[in-house]
Formats: C-alpha cells, structure tokens, sequence
C-alpha cells in the first residue's frame, strides 16, 4: 500500500515508526539522514499501514526486505 500523505500518525505511531528505523539502521550501521535510511524509512511507513504496527513486527519486516 502506498504511503497517504493524508494519514494522521499520532506520537505513538511516529515513536513506532522511529524506533524501528533507528534499530535497523543501527545493526546496519547506517546513518540514519543516509539516502539509505530515508529509503528504509518510506519502507517502514508502507508496512506501518499495513499491519506491521508495533515495533518489533515492524523491525522484522524490515530486516526480511531484500531490497532494504
């Protein structure tokens, strides 16, 4: 599903949304302003709305993304 830029995230989203990133870019040792860590991150929002709503479903999803 593609990201709606007319979705109201609320501070627990966004603090989901974050922690995940922050996680992954760390086992990856990316910078997280990384054109990489921007890529992941519009990832992470795509599998956020669709159904991966906590942090470590989110987490997982995005360590099993080949393309990540």
């Amino acid at each position: 599903m593609p990201f709606l830029y007319n979705s109201a995230f609320t501070s627990e989203d966004l603090d989901v949304l974050r922690g995940a990133l922050d996680a992954w870019c760390a086992e990856k040792h990316i910078d997280i302003r990384s054109v990489e860590a921007q890529f992941a991150a519009s990832t992470a929002l795509d599998l956020y709305q669709s159904g991966h709503d906590d942090h470590d479903k989110l987490l997982s999803a995005l360590r099993g993304r080949k393309n990540l």
